[in-house]
C-alpha cells in the first residue's frame, strides 16, 4: 500500500511538472528580456581602446613567457651538460 502511495506522488509531481512546464518557460523569458534592458553597449572607441590594451598584454606576456622558456631551457641544457660529463 505505501509503495501505490509513493507511485502516486512521483506521477503527481510529473504531471505537476510538465503542466507547470510552459508557465516556467514564459517566466524564464520575461526574465530575460527584464536583463536585457541592463545590458550597456559599449561605443565604438571604447571598443577600440580595450582591443588595443589587450593586444599589447598579449604581446608582453608572449614576451615574458619567450624570455622565461630561454633562460630555463639553458638551466636545463646546462644541467644535463654538466651530469653527463662525468
Amino acid at each position: 500500500m505505501a509503495k501505490a502511495a509513493v507511485v502516486e506522488t512521483t506521477e503527481e509531481s510529473a504531471v505537476q511538472r510538465l503542466s507547470a512546464g510552459p508557465q516556467r518557460l514564459m517566466q524564464f523569458l520575461r526574465d530575460t528580456r527584464q536583463e536585457m534592458t541592463k545590458v550597456h553597449t559599449p561605443a565604438r572607441a571604447e571598443v577600440q581602446a580595450t582591443t588595443v590594451v589587450v593586444i599589447i598584454a598579449v604581446f608582453l606576456f608572449a614576451a615574458y613567457f619567450e624570455l622565461v622558456d630561454l633562460t630555463l631551457g639553458k638551466g636545463v641544457d646546462q644541467v644535463i651538460l654538466y651530469l653527463t660529463k662525468h
